[in-house]
């Protein structure tokens, strides 16, 4: 089963890059390609996605805008966010409208391939300096207090030790080379953990982990 990505990018040589990166990769296929997001929902429904290609800034419905209206009325889609800006408002902006992933535009084809099959799998891709800023700004908003008598989480060693690196930015592929075991391994322990914290993505489980001070 093919990943399908639908790309919106204003610039066109950039868009025609990004489709062919993504038609040029197995397993995944371009739905679709949008200039702008003025007939959102029609084209989010034409090229029905698995995967959103999100700019921050077009002209008309921004970036942002447009994630907050995909993560309402399709919860399902994964949004990655491309920008060049990495400033600390538009970064807690896009993940609060719902994005699932956020990088930047001098990212790497390899790199850019790989942040689309990571959060196609439930994973939340950031580039290094932008998991910087999530976590300052997640220790900024979420208190630091322990777990309620109401919620008492109970994680493994081992899900501890994944949720840490979670919070620090690591992609599922980083955090199965750091423990030295496989991809699938990850995948299988992530979803536990969501389980447990009673989250659906690793956003909400970093905002979660820092509240409750679980690592």
């Amino acid at each position: 089963m093919e990943i399908r990505v639908a790309i919106f990018e204003d610039r066109k040589l950039v868009r025609e890059a990004f489709e062919a990166i993504v038609n040029g990769t197995p397993g995944l296929t371009c739905a679709g390609s949008f200039a702008n997001a003025t007939d959102l929902l029609h084209s989010i429904k034409k090229s029905n996605p698995d995967v959103v290609l999100m700019d921050i800034e077009m002209p008309g419905m921004d970036g942002i805008t447009a994630t907050k209206m995909i993560h309402s009325k399709h919860p399902g889609i994964r949004i990655l966010i491309q920008t060049v800006f990495d400033d600390d408002d538009k970064v807690f902006n896009a993940i609060c409208a719902g994005a699932s992933g956020y990088v930047m535009k001098n990212t790497t084809p390899a790199k850019l391939v790989e942040s689309i099959i990571e959060v196609y799998n439930g994973g939340a891709p950031m580039s290094p300096s932008i998991a910087t800023k999530v976590l300052t700004l997640f220790q900024k908003i979420a208190p630091a207090n322990t777990v309620t008598e109401q919620e008492d989480i109970q994680l493994s060693k081992r899900e501890k030790e994944i949720l840490a690196l979670m919070v620090d930015g690591y992609s599922f592929k980083a955090i199965a080379e750091k423990n030295f075991i496989g991809y699938e391994t990850v995948r299988t322990h992530v979803k536990k953990i969501y389980q447990k914290l009673h989250v659906a993505s690793m956003t909400e489980a970093v905002v979660k982990a820092i509240k409750h001070g679980l690592i």
